[in-house]
């Protein structure tokens, strides 16, 4: 899409050739979020070295560079790099936020890497296969190339190319014409559009794209600085309740800053915060000299430290002791989320003339019974707070539906919630049987040879999940005509699964901040 297209429905609009839902009509929603990012200029002459899947948009140039010290390192000199690496993590937060680009051997769409830049909005290639990284020499090889750090490489986060050296960038120039057509598309939609982030930079950016409320902020992504993530770690590595109660009580004055500046940056709107997800294992050391530092930084012995280590370890982590499973079996990080998302409330609450409205989502569940267990609790914990004595915070408790389970029962869950909120992600993941960090290594197969005609990742499985998400909306409602529903995973800033969701009269979508234009325009497309 080119910008002069947007200029020409404007100019077709004033000249009363087409009215304003032609022109929305007209506009190309899947391209859109081309226009928000660099470009190549032209890859004329040029031959990628290599490809993978373009999981974020845009295009970037830079240094080669293999971890997130020298990524900010590199930022602080004003250089741009790329991030080169197996496999993004946690810990690999700061040095995302710091390089220009990423590039990865490992990982889908919905993968670590591609998640939090789309959030960021840096330019993402996943998936390489032909990738291998040697930390040890500071090198990597792509296909018959060798690269050390300082090298210059491209990538193209729109269609997956990788090029050596330093192609020409086109930077993105949005004019009026994109604000006035979006304006036009939001008279003709019903679902609200929210944007999934957790810092107040990025809550900015998707209250500049139009975002209305934030539908996923991942309470886990606020722990990644060096001295936030020592501090889980003391946690997570208690022996005992009283160990992780004096290790909570830090972590609570952390997060309790973020919530109330979250609170007050979207002003009003509402703000879901979902409790913690991940397996534990996600936030421990695993390299040998990251095992030495945090033993020595939490006092421990490295061979006590490895025990721990090991007692924690999983075998398929992603369905183990995760989300709903954490907060019952460890009360305590049940309470220290609530303890911070209530006195952020209270804080903002005191600071702003909006109401703060807060919603508390608990992940993961299959079952009503372990939605009322949580419940139960947090209603005790809302109301010795105080909070809900007057009209300045407002609070609703949710869950997210994930598990094909939790769409069969969703009519016994629906009686213990105020709102649903579908993650494509872990429903497709669970649904299909496939590791949507593995599944790179077959899809492209499967796709090539018509097995499946796209990637479920990308493009809701209509038949499949899509059936599984319409049933649970139908028994829920049924069973709570209250009940509010959106969808929050990586589905959700798709064109063609949006209309689908528009089809079943969610409330409202939330994606990541960059696709929040593409989602205005599509539901006013599909008139949902």
């Amino acid at each position: 899409m080119r910008r002069q297209s947007l200029e020409a429905a404007v100019d077709r609009v004033k000249a009363k050739v087409w009215t304003k839902q032609t022109a929305v009509s007209r506009v190309d929603a899947g391209r859109l979020s081309l226009l928000l990012h660099p470009s190549l200029k032209s890859s004329e002459g040029a031959s990628p070295i290599a490809t993978g899947l373009g999981v974020a948009p845009g295009a970037a140039s830079g240094l080669v560079t293999f971890t997130a010290e020298d990524a900010a390192r590199l930022r602080a000199r004003g250089k741009h790099c790329i991030l080169v690496v197996t496999e993004t993590g946690p810990a690999d937060i700061e040095g995302m936020k710091a390089a220009t680009g990423i590039l990865t051997a490992r990982g889908g769409m919905t993968s670590h890497a591609g998640v939090i830049a789309r959030i960021t909005g840096k330019p993402c290639v996943a998936g390489v296969r032909t990738l291998t990284v040697d930390l040890a020499e500071m090198s990597c090889r792509i296909g018959d190339r060798e690269f050390h750090a300082g090298d210059r490489l491209t990538i193209d986060g729109s269609d997956g190319c990788v090029y050596a050296g330093m192609l020409a960038l086109a930077q993105p120039h949005i004019g009026g014409a994109m604000g006035t057509v979006l304006g036009w598309s939001d008279a003709s939609r019903k679902a609200a559009v929210r944007t999934n982030v957790e810092t107040v930079e990025s809550a900015k950016t998707a209250l500049s794209f139009g975002a209305e409320g934030i539908g996923l902020a991942r309470s886990e992504h606020m722990f990644f600085s060096p001295e936030r993530m020592l501090a889980l770690r003391r946690m997570i590595l208690s022996e005992d309740e009283e160990d992780r109660s004096r290790a909570i009580g830090g972590l609570v004055d952390f997060q309790t800053g973020d919530y109330s500046a979250l609170f007050s940056t979207m002003a009003g709107m509402p703000v879901n915060v979902r409790l913690f997800d991940p397996p534990l294992h996600e936030f421990l050391p695993r390299g040998e000299e990251e095992i030495d530092d945090t033993a020595a930084s939490l006092g421990l012995a490295v061979r006590a430290l490895r025990l721990r280590l090991e007692r924690l370890a999983e075998i398929n982590p992603m369905l183990g002791h995760r989300g709903v499973r954490l907060a019952i079996t460890y009360p305590e990080i049940l309470q220290m989320q609530m303890q911070a998302v209530l006195a952020g409330a209270r804080a903002a609450s005191e600071t702003q003339s909006e109401p703060v409205l807060v919603e508390v989502m608990v992940p993961f569940v299959s079952t009503a019974t372990e939605v009322a267990f949580v419940r139960e609790r947090v209603d005790a914990m809302v109301a010795n707070s105080g909070l809900l004595r007057s009209d300045r915070v407002q609070f609703s408790f949710g869950t997210m539906i994930e598990l094909p389970r939790a769409c069969l029962r969703a009519g016994d869950i629906a009686q213990m919630v105020d709102f649903f909120s579908f993650g494509t992600n872990d429903l497709t993941q669970t649904t299909f049987g496939i590791s949507r960090d593995d599944a790179p290594t077959f899809l492209a197969a499967y796709q090539r040879k018509g097995i499946y005609d796209s990637d479920p990742f990308v493009s809701v499985d209509e038949k499949g999940v899509g059936e599984l998400i319409a049933m649970a909306i139908e028994r829920g409602r049924a069973a709570n005509p209250r009940l509010k529903i959106g969808i929050c995973g990586e589905n959700a800033g798709d064109p063609a699964s949006l209309r689908f969701f528009a089809g079943l009269g969610v409330d409202y979508v939330s994606c990541s901040p960059y696709r929040v234009p593409v989602a205005r325009l599509t539901l006013a497309q599909s008139r949902g």
